[in-house]
């Protein structure tokens, strides 16, 4: 479930916004509607007439409060992410590379989630390359810690899918592109036994 939850970082940024902000506001104002319906005993179509300010709301605090959150909040979501879209939407078409013009994406492509970041106990006893990621990043680097090693590979691979290299990436290209770049990264002298995770201030 992490390794699902850090691969959305491979989603759009719409997406990841509705997922990162989206839900918990969402589920917030779902708390505060059946809350309002409930403790007021308005019921449930009077609440979402506040809600949607068709209503003026009662004398009472939790209608007032739903009211409020009509008034603010519902206005400025829908607004910001009507703008944002269109802006990125308009930044896009003027921004597509050579290589990506006339190219179209299936339906299939569109709606297939990304994917989970690697497992890194998967790939133990697969290739030569793949023991010797092991054995560098989990052996060596974080001396045989799997768990540890585990966190700080799906942080790496989470962070590097927010880059602006990946941002034009079709989503399962995006997380592709971040591990084979976190596995080079392995291999660099200016970072040979060396964890940028570790190192990291904050951790």
């Amino acid at each position: 479930m992490r390794r699902l939850f850090r691969s959305r970082k491979a989603l759009s940024g719409v997406t990841q916004w509705f997922i990162d902000w989206g839900l918990p506001i969402g589920g917030f104002v779902l708390l505060i509607w059946i809350y309002s319906a409930v403790r007021s005993d308005l019921g449930w179509k009077k609440v979402y007439l506040v809600f949607a300010l068709i209503e003026k709301p009662p004398d009472h605090l939790t209608a007032r409060i739903a009211s409020l959150i009509g008034w603010l909040v519902v206005p400025a979501l829908i607004g910001g992410v009507a703008g944002h879209v269109i802006a990125t939407r308009m930044q896009r078409v003027k921004d597509i590379a050579t290589n990506n013009l006339f190219m179209t994406r299936t339906w299939g492509q569109r709606l297939r989630p990304p994917g989970r970041i690697t497992y890194l106990g998967s790939l133990f006893g697969k290739s030569l390359q793949d023991q010797q990621l092991l054995d560098t990043y989990v052996r060596v680097i974080h001396r045989g810690d799997w768990r540890t090693a585990q966190d700080h590979w799906e942080v790496l691979v989470r962070d590097i899918m927010c880059t602006a290299e990946l941002a034009d990436l079709h989503r399962r290209d995006t997380l592709e592109a971040a591990e084979s770049f976190a596995q080079a990264v392995l291999w660099m002298p200016a970072f040979k036994d060396k964890c940028l995770v570790c190192t990291a201030p904050g951790h």
